[in-house]
This record gives C-alpha cells, sequence and structure tokens, in this order.
C-alpha cells in the first residue's frame, strides 16, 4: 500500500517540526522559513503561505529534509 500524504498547511508542518527537534534559524521574508536542528545541523525550508496546502511533492521534500517518513509524518500530527 502506497503511503497517503495528508493535505496539511505550513502551521501543521511547523508543529511537527518543532516536535521533532526543529528550530526556526530565520525567515525569509513572509514567504519562506527556514528550520534547523542543532543535534544533526539538518535544516528545511517551509513555505509560509496562510492557509494554503502544501503540495505533495512540497511536502515529500521537507519530510525527506527532515529525515521522516510519510507515517511518522502522520503520526507526529495527530499527537
Amino acid at each position: 500500500m502506497t503511503p497517503h500524504f495528508p493535505a496539511v498547511t505550513s502551521d501543521e508542518v511547523v508543529k511537527v517540526l518543532r516536535k521533532i527537534g526543529f528550530e526556526l534559524l530565520r525567515q525569509s521574508g513572509t514567504s519562506h522559513a527556514i528550520f534547523k536542528r542543532a543535534s544533526d545541523k539538518k535544516r528545511v525550508n517551509v513555505p509560509v503561505h496562510s492557509g494554503k496546502i502544501i503540495k505533495r511533492r512540497t511536502l515529500k521534500s521537507i519530510m525527506d529534509c527532515a529525515g521522516i517518513t510519510v507515517e511518522e509524518f502522520d503520526e507526529l500530527r495527530r499527537r
């Protein structure tokens, strides 16, 4: 079975990233936020557009950069 990509906004993505140890490094204008995890120096760029759903391909890229799977993302989102 292929994993189902959830339809999420940037706010939900940010909440999940914070749960796994990412902190806001800086924000580029009002459109992108850059998060960094100190433990392994990973960086993740998140598009910040109020209320808009993040596209699947972008969400997949965010999850790959953060080192989590769709199932892990969904689990963290529901907690």
